[in-house]
């Protein structure tokens, strides 16, 4: 236990942002992927793995460096008017997710309340969210943030409970499988678009600039420059967290498998209806645990989409940001961020429906994700903004690699939705 508790303690933000990726949206199309096509698509959870390493690790070390946000940073190299578009594409992608992921909390609460008011939970998870990143200080808010990871060990735990036959598993893992037909690659894109998404871009950029100013370094003069120490920590970091991203949808997926596609449930339309269903197959533990998983990851996913919109918006507008900041000397971010998750709120008013907003920000990321990428790693080539610092081989293959598999994905959903 001496040492868990020495290896959580070395994680920072690269954890959280990792955990993040689960969010409750990322746990119903990992539901469904395994629902609807057994284990065909358990490959991706490994593919994806050194993609999203690559990317998270450059927007890292961007912000470690240049001791600039990542929109900042697009701002200097870019201009502005590339840069608004990408922020309000970003900006809608964030609240539709904000929306579907307060619409399936809400739906998990019902499964352990049923007496429980879905819109009343709704505005109950807005509040409290926004409320504790306003009123903590960011040192605790980031421990509260690193312990809200540990709810997704529940789904670790479930597939321990369920999946028997291991070696099919892990055949499945390095055999990519081909389904020529429409769900199937609908389903891929979707899958790509939840794991690969610019919110945790920006994100995981402003976390290493708040680790930077909760050490006194509140200007860009003095946090410009990495050591090699340095570096070599965070990678650490952003590697055990996009690790235990990735391990977490492989449970997932293969929980569903195991149970609902053996089961012969198919088609189901969010993570509370998998975890409803799971209850009559793998019983009351099962579904509890992938219940209260969703309900935790919600509460650290929520933020984690607000925040980063509030940061690129923030460095967009040239306003002082920061969850380190008070919220009267950094009014207008703690606003951004009010903003996108009030706008979640009321899109659960008109009724809305968790798989269209899933579907609605997949598109986008789909759209912007390859835009994002594209200019994180020319930005991390450039020597001027980098020195010795700059990309190596490895970050720029990966990297162009994520690139090229985004936009083939995007391309991919849009033709598919006039097909």
């Amino acid at each position: 236990m001496r040492i868990l508790g020495k290896f959580f303690k070395k994680l920072g933000p690269g954890m959280v942002t990792g955990a993040a990726d689960d969010d409750p949206a990322g746990i119903a199309t990992y539901s469904v992927a395994g629902a609807r096509f057994n284990l065909k698509l358990l490959w991706s959870s490994f593919f994806t793995l050194p993609l999203m390493i690559a990317v998270q690790e450059m927007c890292a070390r961007l912000s470690m460096v240049s001791g600039r946000g990542l929109a900042s940073t697009f701002k200097l190299f870019y201009g502005k008017k590339v840069l608004v578009l990408a922020v309000a594409l970003l900006f809608a992608a964030n609240t539709f997710n904000i929306g579907a992921d307060l619409s399936i909390m809400a739906a998990s609460v019902k499964l352990l309340w049923p007496g429980a008011s879905a819109l009343l939970v709704i505005i109950l998870i807005a509040a409290v969210s926004l409320i504790l990143e306003i009123i903590l200080s960011y040192r605790v808010y980031f421990h509260l943030l690193k312990w809200l990871c540990l709810a997704l060990l529940a789904y670790w735990a479930t597939a321990a409970l369920v999946v028997t036959d291991w070696g099919e598993i892990f055949k499945n893992l390095l055999w990519i499988q081909w389904e020529f037909s429409r769900d199937y690659w609908l389903m891929l894109v979707a899958f790509l678009g939840t794991t690969i998404s610019p919110y945790l871009f920006f994100w995981q950029a402003g976390q290493e600039m708040e680790d930077e100013i909760n050490e006194h370094r509140g200007t860009i003069a003095l946090r410009k420059g990495a050591t090699a120490a340095e570096i070599g920590k965070m990678r650490f970091d952003v590697f055990s967290g996009m690790i235990f991203s990735n391990l977490t949808t492989f449970f997932i997926i293969i929980t569903t498998a195991a149970t609902l596609h053996q089961a012969g449930i198919y088609n189901i339309t969010s993570a509370a209806d998998a975890a409803s269903a799971l209850r009559p197959l793998a019983g009351d533990a099962a579904y509890l645990l992938f219940t209260i998983g969703i309900i935790g990851t919600g509460l650290l996913a929520i933020p984690v989409l607000a925040g980063s919109v509030a940061y690129a918006l923030a460095e967009l507008l040239k306003w002082r940001e920061g969850l380190s900041v008070k919220f009267k000397k950094a009014m207008g971010f703690y606003l951004i961020m009010a903003a996108a998750i009030l706008t979640g709120v009321l899109m659960n008013l008109f009724n809305l429906n968790p798989i269209s907003a899933l579907i609605y920000s997949a598109v986008l990321n789909g759209l912007i994700a390859p835009l994002f990428i594209a200019m994180i790693i020319k930005s991390a080539n450039s020597r001027h903004l980098m020195g010795d610092l700059k990309n190596g081989p490895w970050s720029n293959i990966f990297g162009w690699l994520a690139f090229a598999v985004m936009t083939a994905a995007g391309l991919i959903f849009i033709i598919s939705l006039f097909l």
